[in-house]
């Protein structure tokens, strides 16, 4: 069976118009991404491509990315801008929205990775994958607690630049 084409403005369906045919590209290459914390914003630039810490996963954003609202895990956020290296910025939970190349981002807190201090970030997740491995199993909330402890421990460790 042949199938017609159909212009993108038009549609089989009476007053109803796909979406693609109002969206409109813009020029701009580079993505303004702001991250912000209850107590400072530690990061509001221009950036040619961000990596997030998404709850399902690491997600990549580039300049025309689709409309995106996401939680974001505890993790490390990953910003190049230029052609310049990546900055690292470590993130303890939040969301990020994307909407026309703007990615705005709300965290519970967030360090940038050239302010951590390598060395205790190491010690610091040295001791927090300690505490870890020596939680009671029956301990559900020790449990929790440790885990998200370690989570942030290795997050400012990974920023520092202390593992990959």
């Amino acid at each position: 069976m042949a199938q017609l084409p159909i212009p993108n403005s038009q549609s089989p369906i009476p007053n109803y118009q796909f979406p693609i045919a109002n969206y409109q590209r813009t020029t701009k290459m580079t993505l303004t991404v702001r991250v912000i914390a209850p107590d400072k914003t530690v990061w509001d630039a221009q950036a040619d491509e961000v990596i997030l810490p998404s709850t399902t996963g690491q997600l990549g954003i580039l300049s025309g990315h689709a409309p995106l609202l996401s939680a974001l895990d505890t993790g490390v956020m990953r910003v190049r801008s230029k052609g310049q290296n990546w900055l690292s910025i470590a993130l303890l939970g939040g969301f990020a929205e994307v909407d026309q190349d703007e990615v705005t981002i709300l965290v519970n807190s967030a360090e940038r990775g050239d302010s951590i201090n390598l060395e205790q970030s190491r010690v610091a997740y040295n001791e927090a994958q300690t505490q870890l491995s020596q939680v009671v199993a029956g301990d559900r909330q020790a449990q929790i607690q440790a885990t998200q402890a370690y989570k942030r421990a290795r997050a400012r460790y990974q920023a520092a630049g202390g593992m990959i």
